[in-house]
């Protein structure tokens, strides 16, 4: 058996008051169902940002098997594939988006912040703290 979180097995449960977001929304594209191995606390933190920044959050990353993973291009030790899974990439196609994303990002406690073209990428996985970095 995997030994997954308590979160893991309250997910429909804790899910169901997400305003903006759907599980679908975050499964890796080979396994369907597996946004349900998203942490349903970081995804309510997640959804307060969405509510407060008001702009969509259209996620191109959430969850990633680690075939998936190695498949784009992601680090060994991707937080996109640890369960309960804290990492996300949302699209940031503008300055605006990118910065009302950011702002409500970091006003809402997240400390570990990945900035690319076009995607914004938050996690809070345990490793380093209070980092900003870019992808190009």
């Amino acid at each position: 058996m995997t030994n997954h979180s308590e979160y893991y097995y309250d997910f429909d449960r804790n899910v169901k008051t997400l305003k903006h977001f759907s599980s679908k929304e975050f499964d890796s594209p080979d396994e369907k169902g597996s946004g349900k191995k998203m942490c349903p606390i970081f995804l309510k933190k997640l959804d307060t940002c969405r509510e407060q920044a008001g702009v969509t959050f259209k996620i191109s990353s959430g969850y990633r098997t680690v075939e998936h993973n190695k498949k784009v291009g992601g680090v060994i030790n991707s937080a996109h594939t640890e369960i309960p899974c804290k990492a996300v990439d949302i699209v940031a196609v503008n300055s605006r988006e990118r910065f009302k994303i950011l702002q409500s990002l970091i006003q809402n406690g997240f400390n570990r912040i990945g900035l690319g073209k076009g995607f914004i990428h938050v996690d809070e996985s345990e490793k380093s703290q209070d980092v900003l970095w870019h992808y190009y």
